[in-house]
């Protein structure tokens, strides 16, 4: 029943696959908040592309399955659930499916969904965090992010949280972005079976990191060491599952640097100079815009010629054997 449902993507699903270990960290970490939350966006967000996709006659594509699982990861754990009824169905809606769905939205859907609740109901979302620990059972609910103790309200406030426990993720934040040990071992299944594109990944972290530094040692970010800032917030989480959605981002290569330059560094001025506490939604949009313009304008690499006698036999022209 479902194969008549949905059109089969491999690559979504090692996605999805990916993510496993980190929802299944998050349910330690917010418990029954995160149930909730799986229990609002995924029928939500995989009925509004059925019903798009269906008066276009096509199927459901995997990939709303990968929307799901980044929106519930993204946002704050007590967040009031209507609030991420209505981001998830904007997400898919207006980020994706009005531009004719998988394969032709130029934003991503997830951080769509998120940046719209975000600005629309600043207070409810600010105040959506909640002490992690014990299946959601360590704190109260509907604190504010410092109330919460997330590493970038106490770097703010001045003090420093434990490295090991920013490495590890027992720290406050969004529902599946503190652990940095999950998500680098994620980014490097994703890399290795293809799935991901390193140079997105690299090059936003390059971005990021090199601000980052910049601020810092010139003294204008005195409280934001970089090894505490890029572990820390979304940043690494945005750099392995954001920039790499293959649909928003360049294909060509030297685009890729570009691409996730601007994002590492719109990311991180906006965390540190502008009025919002992280600045990476903001990032990923305006790489979003940018994509296609930087795989027009940047030159692409020169394809390597082969000469005939590097070919192997089968594959010179003329040839039925070998692949393409």
């Amino acid at each position: 029943m479902l194969k008549d449902v949905f059109i089969k993507q491999p690559i979504m699903r090692r996605v999805v696959y990916s993510l496993i270990p980190i929802y299944l960290f998050s349910l330690y970490m917010y418990g029954w908040r995160l149930i909730a939350l799986s229990a609002v966006v995924f029928p939500l967000g995989i009925l509004t592309e059925y019903l798009m996709e269906k008066s276009r006659g096509k199927k459901v594509s995997e990939a709303v399955l990968v929307t799901c699982t980044l929106f519930v990861l993204i946002v704050p754990p007590a967040i009031p659930l209507w609030i991420a009824a209505i981001g998830i169905v904007f997400g898919v809606f207006f980020g994706k499916e009005v531009y004719g769905g998988f394969g032709r939205n130029i934003f991503n859907p997830a951080i769509s969904g998120r940046i719209f609740v975000w600005i629309s109901f600043p207070s409810l979302f600010a105040y959506g965090f909640m002490v992690p620990g014990g299946f959601g059972t360590a704190g109260e609910a509907g604190v504010d992010a410092l109330s919460a103790a997330s590493p970038l309200a106490m770097l703010a406030n001045g003090s420093r949280p434990e490295l090991l426990d920013t490495l590890l993720g027992f720290t406050g934040g969004s529902m599946g972005e503190t652990s940095a040990v999950l998500i680098i071992l994620a980014g490097i299944y994703l890399v290795a079976t293809k799935t991901a594109q390193w140079r997105l990944i690299v090059s936003t972290l390059l971005g990021a990191g090199a601000l980052m530094s910049a601020f810092y040692y010139s003294g204008l970010t005195p409280n934001y060491p970089p090894e505490y800032g890029m572990l820390s917030g979304s940043i690494l989480f945005v750099s392995v599952f954001m920039s790499t959605d293959p649909v928003s981002a360049p294909n060509n290569p030297r685009a890729q640097w570009v691409y996730g330059l601007l994002i590492g560094t719109i990311s991180v001025t906006i965390r540190n100079l502008g009025q919002f506490p992280e600045g990476t939604s903001f990032g990923i949009l305006m790489g979003n815009v940018f994509a296609s313009l930087l795989d027009e304008i940047i030159p692409k690499p020169a394809k390597k010629k082969r000469s005939k006698q590097n070919v192997p036999t089968g594959t010179q022209t003329g040839a039925k054997g070998g692949t393409a």
